[in-house]
C-alpha cells in the first residue's frame, strides 16, 4: 500500500534523522511547518504526522499537543500519539499516572494547600528532593535539606512562585562544569546572558505556583540509570551524579556498560510502556537498597551515541549500532497499516 508520512521538521531534532532515514528507504513523506495556520489542509493528504516537539521552545508548548490530540481524534497516525504524550514536561501527570498502575515510582508528595504541605512537613524526613512540574536536565530540581527548607520553599510556591526557567542555577552548573573541564568557558557566558534574557518559553509561562512536589531522596545513588523504549525494543545507559551534587540528569558523563544496568530496569521498561500503551518513552531510574525505581519519564530524550546495542521484550540483547529513529518511522508505518 502507498503511504505519506508528513514531517514538522526543526534543525537539531529527531526530523532530520527521520528524514534521512525515509529518503534512504524511499519512502514518501512531506516536510510540513505545524505553525501554518491551514496546517490540517496541509495534511489531507497524508497518513500520518511526526513532530518531534520541544519542552523549551515557546511555540511547541502553545499547541503540540492539542494539535497532535486533534489529528489523532480525526483518525491520522501521530507520533507521539496521546498516549506517549500527555504527561510530556509534567511530573505531577507522572506520578499520577505510574501511581495508578503501581509502577515503582520513586515516593513522591503533591500539595496544593499551603497547609497542607507545611503540616506535611512537620512530620516528613528529610532530606527531599523538590521539583517543580516542567523542565529537564535536572534545572528546576533542589535539595531541601532539612524542615525549615523545605518550609521555605513551601511558603514561595504559594507565595510569589518560582520562575519557569532558573537563570542562576542555570549559570552555576554551567560554572561547575566549566571548573571540570567538562565544557568550554562560552558556555559560562552563555549562562551570564541568560540572567538577562530568559527563554521565549520562561517568558511565556509566568511563574510556578499554587502547588508543591517533593519526592524522596535516595541516597548512595552515584549514578542515574536511563532505560529508553521505542517500539517494542530498549536500549540504556548511565550517568554519573554531578561532581559535588546530587544530580545524575544534565552531567553529560554517559556510561554505556549495560553490565552495569539492572535487567530489572529494563524488564520495568517494557512492562510499563506496554501497559501504557506508549510508542516511546525514556524513563530514569535510579537504585534504592538494590531495587530499580522510577523517578521520572519522558517521550523523547537525548542520547549522544547509538553503539552500544539494545534489548527485545524478552530481554535478549543485540550488540552493536542501532537505529531508534528507524523504530519510530517504520512503528508509524506499522500504525497506518493496522490502520489501513
Amino acid at each position: 500500500m502507498t503511504m505519506k508520512i508528513a514531517v514538522h521538521h526543526r534543525k537539531g531534532s529527531f526530523s532530520q534523522h527521520w528524514i534521512d532515514y525515509m529518503i534512504r528507504e524511499r519512502i514518501e513523506y512531506k516536510i510540513v511547518s505545524c505553525f501554518d495556520n491551514d496546517i490540517i489542509a496541509q495534511l489531507e493528504d497524508c497518513d500520518a504526522l511526526m513532530w518531534h516537539h520541544y519542552h523549551i521552545d515557546a511555540k511547541d508548548m502553545q499547541f503540540a499537543k492539542q494539535l497532535l490530540f486533534s489529528l489523532e481524534s480525526a483518525g491520522k497516525v501521530v507520533f507521539p500519539d496521546f498516549n506517549t504524550n500527555w504527561h510530556f514536561d509534567d511530573k505531577l501527570g507522572q506520578k499520577y499516572l505510574l501511581e495508578a498502575i503501581h509502577a515503582p515510582l520513586v515516593p513522591s508528595y503533591a500539595f496544593y494547600s499551603k497547609k497542607e504541605a507545611l503540616d506535611w512537613a512537620r512530620g516528613a524526613t528529610f532530606p527531599k528532593v523538590f521539583k517543580l512540574r516542567g523542565g529537564s536536565s535536572s534545572s528546576n530540581v533542589r535539595l531541601a535539606r532539612n524542615e525549615r527548607q523545605a518550609r521555605g520553599l513551601i511558603r514561595r510556591a504559594f507565595g510569589k512562585g518560582f520562575p519557569a526557567f532558573n537563570a542562576w542555577g542555570g549559570l552555576r552548573d554551567r560554572w561547575k562544569k566549566y571548573r571540570k573541564g567538562m565544557v568550554a568557558f562560552s558556555e559560562v557566558l552563555h549562562g551570564v546572558a541568560r540572567l538577562v534574557k530568559r527563554p521565549d518559553y520562561a517568558r511565556n509561562a509566568g511563574r510556578e505556583r499554587g502547588y508543591i512536589y517533593f519526592q524522596d531522596f535516595i541516597p548512595d545513588n552515584t549514578h542515574d540509570i536511563r532505560v529508553t523504549y521505542a517500539y517494542n525494543r530498549c536500549f540504556a545507559s548511565r550517568r554519573a551524579v554531578r561532581p559535588g551534587d546530587f544530580r545524575a540528569s544534565g552531567s553529560n558523563i554517559a556510561d554505556y556498560d549495560l553490565s552495569q544496568v539492572p535487567k530489572k530496569a529494563v524488564k520495568i521498561a517494557f512492562e510499563v510502556s506496554n501497559r501504557l500503551k506508549m510508542q516511546s518513552v525514556a524513563f530514569d531510574f535510579i537504585l534504592d537498597q538494590g531495587e530499580p525505581v522510577i523517578v521520572e519519564i519522558s517521550y523523547a530524550s537525548g542520547e549522544p551515541t547509538f553503539d552500544h546495542g539494545y534489548f527485545d521484550e524478552d530481554l535478549n540483547y543485540y550488540p552493536g549500532t542501532f537505529e531508534p529513529f528507524a523504530w519510530m518511522v517504520e512503528g508509524v508505518r506499522e500504525e497506518i497499516r493496522r490502520k489501513n
